[in-house]
């Protein structure tokens, strides 16, 4: 059996012998690892994969590899929290306003924010009906810069999110701003208050939603990490607890791949720090 297994026969006869008590060292460290991986797990709200998991893992000191920390969570029964799917359409393309062509398909990537916002509409089920929400995302540092709630799509949502992001950021001229062709963007109010703040339009394709992947990306995380797993009663029920997962949990702990496992928050301050360093 030893040959079979490819094990030392001193070392089966150790493990038979071998208490509770007397566990070998990296049994013991496997314990020591599953708790925090169990802990990390509980922080990240039940969201994290082993990706992120052992991220943080490193980030706390812990030498470790990725394929230890997958075993170790499979052993566990701890995993992430899976994705339902249902689809409500929020974008109506067909209406006589302006369309503006699509700038952000050949513009080079972000290097600092405030360089390109991308924004969207989205769909939260309760007991009450539809709660719409609107927000923008930095595409440099995928940071949820303006939102708004509301029980309609009408343009007034999406100005909500605008003027936040704009009272919030203060951005120069130039900054670009994508959307789909909805009627929400392409509406005058919308269209003047880009214009007043120097702002140039972007616009996806006809029914392409890879154009804007950055902000169906957060929409997913949205809706898988927070939305699928809660039935909300009220819409101000789902008010609160959209509001503190996107400025509380998403904006300032959720570690985010594309940021080299940072949240948004600690990507910006590096970006800042480093900015600041190079200029003095």
């Amino acid at each position: 059996m030893c040959r079979l297994l490819e094990v030392s026969r001193s070392g089966f006869y150790a493990w038979l012998r071998r208490e509770e008590g007397e566990a070998s060292p990296r049994a013991l460290e496997n314990r020591r690892l599953t708790e925090r991986i169990k802990a990390i797990h509980a922080k990240s709200r039940e969201t994290y994969g082993s990706p992120r998991i052992h991220a943080e893992l490193r980030k706390s000191g812990d030498e470790c590899g990725k394929n230890r920390v997958a075993r170790l969570m499979s052993q566990a029964g701890i995993r992430s929290k899976v994705r339902k799917k249902f689809r409500v359409k929020t974008t109506d393309s067909n209406h006589a306003y302006p369309i503006a062509p699509n700038l952000l398909r050949d513009h080079a990537a972000p290097v600092l924010p405030n360089e390109i916002w991308v924004a969207d509409i989205t769909y939260i089920p309760t007991a009450e009906g539809w709660l719409y929400l609107a927000s923008i995302l930095d595409l440099c540092s995928r940071k949820v810069v303006g939102w708004a709630m509301k029980d309609n799509m009408r343009v007034e949502l999406t100005l909500e999110a605008l003027e936040m992001a704009l009272k919030r950021r203060r951005p120069g001229t130039g900054l670009l701003h994508h959307s789909d062709r909805g009627t929400q963007y392409a509406a005058g109010d919308y269209r003047d208050r880009l214009d007043e703040h120097g702002l140039v339009p972007s616009m996806s394709r006809k029914g392409n939603c890879y154009d804007n992947a950055a902000k169906e990306s957060f929409f997913h995380t949205l809706k898988t990490e927070l939305v699928h797993q809660t039935r909300y009663r009220t819409r101000e029920e789902a008010k609160t607890s959209l509001f503190e997962y996107i400025e509380v949990f998403y904006n300032r702990q959720r570690l985010h791949s594309s940021l080299g496992y940072r949240s948004p928050e600690e990507f910006e301050a590096l970006l800042e720090a480093t900015t600041a360093t190079e200029a003095a």
